[in-house]
């Protein structure tokens, strides 16, 4: 009794500060949301002031997206191997000073380069906070990658009036400037306290079944379920992405995006409202599904989910120019969409253990 007691209250103390890295997970992720799904607002004043076209802007969002995914495994590695204390700090330094390029970017190349400096940073936090919430919480998996997740998916829904306020009053510059330096800052300080879980912090109690054994890259690499699972976030990813980008040109096409909506008792213009509900309910479905995937498993909540995005991307299709029915779809395409950044990490957690947790 005395041994069970000189090894439990210590290992329970340890445990209860993985709540504190989860909360400075989801903060780092809420300062780091802005770069991607931030993003809608900045074009058409772009497009305004120096006529390179919608098409040759949304390239520096594609730009942006494809550092911060594919380079994701080498991100990993690095937090893997230095821990995500050094690596969060640097992202944040990589976070403020795309925004800050952004601001005085008066060619494509340069809006370009500070998409590969934002997506570079981003891919860090990123994989960064949701692998150290994979590695504290193998009891919890499923919601505490969708906690984290959620930081980044909602984080934006508080900045969306702000920014569009800035850029009403003194320019998109300054909302690239302003909110980039503040966003930058924090990630620092969140990343100064981050630290990966020793032996003895966490539980081992879990409520699906996990791997018994730690894979690295090469062998996950090499293995077909990884691949399987690799297919299906990509064609989840693409529908929800799409919309992300053009989201705010579409409203426009279809002459809604300045049409009042009210849904009980908001009234918003259309495409406002669309991405204050789109940023929230991105954020909510993360934990929410996450949850139910720790529950009845990450196989049965995927086949719900998927078939919800794939009935409110018809809908969107069909019916996006009416204003209140953009409002509505485009959110239900959101809340589909969002959980993919909860349930795949989980999944492969499971699969393939917690000590790689990160780079796979």
């Amino acid at each position: 009794m005395v041994t069970a007691v000189a090894i439990d209250v210590p290992v329970a103390a340890r445990q209860s500060g993985r709540w504190l890295q989860l909360g400075l997970g989801i903060l780092a992720m809420v300062m780091v949301a802005n770069l991607q799904l931030g993003w809608t607002p900045f074009v058409e004043p772009i497009d305004q002031k120096y006529h390179w076209g919608r098409y040759a802007i949304q390239w520096a969002f594609t730009i942006l997206v494809l550092t911060q995914t594919w380079l994701v495994p080498v991100h990993g590695y690095l937090v893997d191997r230095f821990g995500p204390r050094l690596m969060i700090c640097l992202a944040g330094l990589l976070v403020a000073a795309a925004w800050v390029v952004n601001a005085f970017a008066d060619s494509l190349l340069l809006l370009y380069l500070g998409a590969v400096i934002g997506g570079v940073g981003v891919g860090i936090v990123y994989g960064g906070s949701v692998g150290n919430a994979l590695k504290w919480f193998p009891d919890r998996r499923g919601l505490a990658a969708g906690l984290t997740a959620s930081g980044y998916g909602a984080g934006s829904a508080l900045m969306v009036l702000p920014i569009q306020a800035t850029i009403a009053t003194g320019g998109y510059e300054a909302a690239f400037l302003w909110f980039g330096l503040a966003q930058g800052v924090v990630v620092i300080l969140a990343g100064l306290f981050m630290r990966a879980p020793a032996p003895g912090d966490v539980p081992a109690a879990a409520t699906v079944a996990q791997s018994q054994r730690d894979f690295g890259v090469v062998e996950v690499a090499n293995s077909a379920p990884f691949w399987v699972m690799y297919a299906m976030f990509v064609m989840v990813g693409v529908g929800g992405l799409m919309a992300q980008a053009q989201l705010g040109p579409m409203a426009k096409d279809f002459g809604i995006d300045t049409v009042p909506v009210t849904v009980g008792l908001l009234t918003l213009p259309a495409l406002t409202f669309a991405l204050s509900l789109d940023r929230v309910l991105n954020g909510l479905t993360r934990p929410f599904f996450g949850w139910v995937s720790d529950r009845i498993g990450r196989e049965n909540t995927m086949f719900v989910a998927f078939l919800l995005e794939g009935l409110a991307v018809y809908g969107m299709l069909s019916f996006a120019h009416d204003p209140l029915l953009f409002v509505i779809l485009s959110g239900l395409v959101f809340f589909a969409w969002g959980e993919i950044y909860a349930l795949f990490p989980a999944m492969c957690a499971d699969l393939y253990g917690r000590k790689f947790a990160t780079a796979n």
